[in-house]
């Protein structure tokens, strides 16, 4: 079964691209990731993520090879991603799809092959035209989400595929190509069921 990465500078569309390719798409299921935030208004535990403790995320973070595939601290809480979660879905016959960053995906190169996405926005002038265009963001943050990309946008080299996200509808049918091309190569049916002929 796939594991897919996705990462994207904010503002470039990814969870919108995401969510229309999971709906059209059958057998993609996303990894909710641990974290030791609190919840926020209308997150629910074990759909947006798990929430647990710290201590509880240190002891799965220090059962290693088996704890997380991938983990970060970002505004001082934790992130991971869980290889039982991870594994439990590939079990079940799913391609497992992680939306983290470029130093989340570089933790699981190292231990893992997956196939790793970066969706891009057509430059870094439309990207500062969408952040402001969502009436949320001050000026420092937009300056941050901006700075953060360009360092990003350097990383897009190590991925397998580039999807510039200058047409919704575009990309979402780049992304959705680029996991059946993937099934393909494995010998499976563009829908994830394996090959009626294969061993």
């Amino acid at each position: 079964m796939l594991l897919l990465v996705l990462s994207a500078p904010s503002g470039c569309g990814k969870t919108t691209i995401l969510t229309r390719v999971m709906r059209d798409l059958p057998g993609l299921v996303f990894s909710v990731s641990h974290t030791t935030r609190q919840p926020r208004p209308g997150e629910i535990d074990g759909v947006h993520y798990h929430f647990v403790e710290a201590n509880v995320f240190a002891a799965i973070r220090n059962r290693q090879p088996t704890g997380f595939l991938e983990w970060a601290e970002v505004h001082g809480n934790m992130y991971g991603t869980s290889v039982d979660e991870v594994d439990r879905h590939r079990h079940a016959g799913q391609d497992v799809i992680l939306d983290i960053d470029v130093q989340g995906a570089a933790q699981v190169r190292q231990r893992t092959r997956p196939v790793t996405i970066f969706i891009a926005p057509p430059s870094l002038a439309e990207l500062e035209r969408r952040l402001r265009g969502r009436g949320t963001e001050s000026e420092a943050t937009i300056a941050l989400r901006l700075n953060n990309a360009r360092k990003e946008l350097a990383c897009s080299g190590a991925y397998d595929y580039l999807v510039v996200n200058d047409q919704l509808g575009q990309a979402v049918e780049s992304l959705r190509s680029i996991i059946i091309a993937e099934r393909c190569r494995q010998r499976r049916m563009p829908d994830g069921w394996p090959a009626h002929w294969s061993g």
